[in-house]
């Protein structure tokens, strides 16, 4: 296991509880460098959409449990937030809840001469997931063969 994959698991066990108490859904836990900087970042959501003081009651409570725990010797910028609309799909449960969404996806080795496709996401397994294409076709794709899958949005 990676330093990385250490501090985001051990992260998300901190989370846990706190996700629990007040019915709030874990999405992600990243740790990050980004522009010479550590980012310790945690997506958040819940049923009817999240608030700024949602984010503030997580972030206080994590702080003060990172702090007890100090587990990451390297100083990083703590951030709690939403997802976003755009949100990745990166785990079993995120394909589940997004059944029948229109997604993007994006690949890093091109399928009949495309390395980008919007689509709605009909299936997945631990090898595979299934979109539907505009051209109403069904589109097997390799999830190693995944660089992004995220929710397409329109504004």
């Amino acid at each position: 296991m990676t330093k990385k994959e250490e501090y985001e698991l051990k992260t998300e066990k901190l989370l846990e509880p706190i996700m629990l108490r007040n019915t709030f859904e874990l999405v992600d836990v990243e740790y990050v460098k980004e522009g010479g900087n550590y980012f310790l970042r945690a997506y958040i959501d819940k049923d009817g959409g999240f608030t700024v003081d949602d984010c503030e009651l997580v972030s206080r409570e994590l702080s003060d449990l990172l702090d007890q725990h100090d587990f990451i010797p390297d100083a990083y910028i703590l951030e709690v937030s939403s997802p976003g609309l755009g949100r990745q799909l990166k785990k079993d449960k995120d394909f589940a809840r997004s059944i029948e969404d229109e997604v993007e996806v994006k690949l890093y080795k091109a399928i009949n001469k495309q390395k980008e496709y919007i689509g709605i996401l009909k299936s997945f397994d631990s090898e595979n997931i299934t979109i539907e294409t505009s051209e109403d076709t069904l589109l097997i794709i390799p999830r190693t063969n995944i660089a992004l899958i995220r929710l397409a949005f329109d504004f």
